[in-house]
């Protein structure tokens, strides 16, 4: 793998602390600005919601840009984002910047896998894009945790000020290391690019998105109260055992690019159809601490092995003009589906079917996306029909 793929999961790696460390800090953000933790919670839904705003829009203001300017373009925003969520001097001032840093995330990630894909053989598309989420993974096993200590030590102000370094470098890597286009991008209308949304095969690849992730992260938002209520575990036990999640992550990050570059078909169906198994595993096992323990690490291989074959199932799909936007489309759609999943945890919680109910629940999710990954493969075998052989008499 080229090292370009390393300059991408270093931008990567600061997206996704920026995005999940917030998780961390309620308690310190609402003291300090003197808002309760509902309301800084609410800064986790307004990045996600950032996401899905700013994917199609940034993907449209930047469409004819080279794509190497693009991604350096989006490391500046995300990284004066930081510095302003860092200076903020009240708790309107840091949703906005949390916010405007979001609308970096899905374009980098949509226009990073498609610079991904160029970088090897074709038969390494998949893993090249799983390379990429690779800094993502890591950023949940490393750099949240590390954020998280920071900004209890010396104050969550720390912990921006840190990501904003991050930025920098992330910066300076991809500038140093990712090589400018072979050929610049073909200059398309939006009104055109968007064209690529009428395609079924895309909007059932974005339906599965939302669908997988609504299941994972019903069950995963509520992690903590599972382990303590349901499990048995202590509090203390929760850090540990969320780094025994992110090993799986990255395990199933792998894993789900080598099955992608083997038949992508099969994998997106083998993916969706074994997180259906660990959330149902998950249910029947969350009782005992050792069960609590292999389900969750199960639950981050098969969450996270959906992912490369899902991107690389919309990109091939969205071949040709479009491909960048309906990438960065299936960006917003994964963090869509985080948004729906907490929601949809809470709701079962609120309803009062008790915390026990959540991963059966959150299976029938990926149960629904995986259907739907079915009836695509059948439109595509409908569309492109074998031939029958024709027989002649001489």
């Amino acid at each position: 793998m080229p090292l370009a793929l390393l300059a991408l999961a270093a931008g990567a790696f600061g997206i996704g602390v920026t995005e999940f460390v917030i998780m961390g800090l309620l308690i310190e953000v609402g003291g300090d600005l003197g808002v309760s933790i509902p309301a800084a919670g609410l800064l986790i839904s307004g990045y996600a919601l950032g996401v899905v705003v700013g994917a199609p829009l940034m993907t449209a203001l930047t469409a004819s840009w080279p794509r190497k300017t693009i991604l350096l373009s989006l490391m500046a925003v995300f990284t004066l984002g930081n510095l302003a969520c860092a200076l903020a001097p009240d708790y309107g001032t840091l949703m906005a910047a949390r916010i405007v840093t979001a609308f970096a995330h899905g374009t980098f990630f949509g226009v990073g896998s498609v610079v991904a894909t160029t970088l090897v053989a074709p038969d390494r598309k998949a893993s090249a894009i799983a390379v990429m989420f690779t800094g993502l993974t890591v950023a949940n096993i490393l750099g949240v945790p590390l954020g998280t200590w920071l900004g209890q030590s010396f104050g969550w102000r720390s912990t921006f000020w840190a990501v904003t370094a991050i930025g920098i470098a992330a910066f300076a890597i991809i500038s140093t290391l990712v090589p400018a286009d072979r050929m610049p991008p073909e200059r398309t209308r939006f009104r055109d690019d968007l064209k690529v949304l009428s395609r079924p095969a895309v909007l059932l690849g974005l339906a599965t998105t939302v669908l997988s992730w609504v299941g994972v992260f019903a069950a995963f938002t509520y992690i903590a109260p599972l382990l303590t209520e349901i499990a048995g575990f202590e509090e203390s036990w929760v850090s540990p055992i969320l780094l025994v999640f992110g090993a799986g992550l990255v395990a199933g990050n792998i894993l789900g690019g080598r099955l992608a570059d083997r038949d992508l078909m099969p994998a997106v169906l083998i993916t969706l159809a074994g997180l259906t198994v660990a959330l149902v595993v998950m249910a029947l096992v969350i009782h005992t601490r050792t069960g609590a323990v292999a389900a969750i690490f199960l639950l981050g291989v098969t969450g996270f092995a959906t992912v490369p074959p899902l991107q690389m199932w919309v990109l091939e799909k969205a071949h040709g003009a479009g491909q960048s936007l309906a990438s960065s489309f299936n960006i917003a759609a994964f963090n869509l589906g985080n948004a729906i999943g907490a929601w949809l945890g809470g709701a079962v919680i609120a309803g009062g079917l008790g915390l026990a109910a959540l991963p059966w629940i959150a299976a029938i999710v990926p149960l629904a996306a995986f259907g739907l990954a079915l009836l695509s493969r059948r439109l595509d075998s409908s569309s492109h029909p074998a031939r029958d052989p024709v027989c002649t008499q001489t």
